[in-house]
């Protein structure tokens, strides 16, 4: 098996890349610095999952549509789908893998599976994401407020009142 730092593979319709258009990026994720040989039109969420097997991060839409991409680029909300992995250079990326401080569950995930807000768990990542950068250093924000700026992340499950309850939980309202 290849180390995943080394691999550089990226599929369009098919086909292998062409080796000779391949940039070196070295990419920040979760603290560590991840040295990769990519084309410059691979978008961050297809480096995540297929050079560095960081699968976590789904990929829904991929047209930046449904939120299921959403990680932190320098502690903001970023949809990876739309995102190229050359532009992520020399920034922080942090991915839900990251989200946790080792063992300790970050407050929303918790608040997460305390209210059933991830059912079939896809979106998941997405919503976590999108919701941990958003509260961050922000005060207590209304239940609208919250539906509001959680739109852009589509959930199939419709566990949209779990998920609205565990982020006011998380927030501390």
């Amino acid at each position: 098996m290849m180390n995943p730092a080394n691999q550089t593979q990226f599929i369009d319709q098919g086909l292998a890349s062409d080796p000779t258009n391949r940039l070196p990026v070295t990419l920040t994720i979760n603290g560590q610095a991840y040295p990769l040989q990519l084309e410059s039109r691979v978008a961050l969420l297809d480096a995540l999952r297929e050079n560095l097997h960081l699968t976590g991060t789904k990929k829904g839409c991929d047209h930046g549509q449904c939120g299921g991409c959403t990680v932190h680029i320098d502690g903001q909300s970023a949809l990876a789908c739309l995102t190229l992995a050359v532009m992520s250079e020399g920034k922080a990326i942090t991915t839900i893998e990251g989200l946790a401080q080792g063992e300790t569950l970050h407050p929303l995930q918790a608040a997460f599976i305390r209210h059933d807000a991830l059912q079939c768990g896809y979106c998941t990542p997405g919503q976590l994401m999108a919701a941990s950068a958003w509260l961050s250093g922000q005060p207590p924000r209304t239940a609208a407020e919250i539906q509001e700026a959680m739109s852009g992340n589509l959930c199939r499950c419709a566990a949209y009142p779990n998920i609205l309850a565990a982020i006011l939980e998380a927030q501390g309202a």
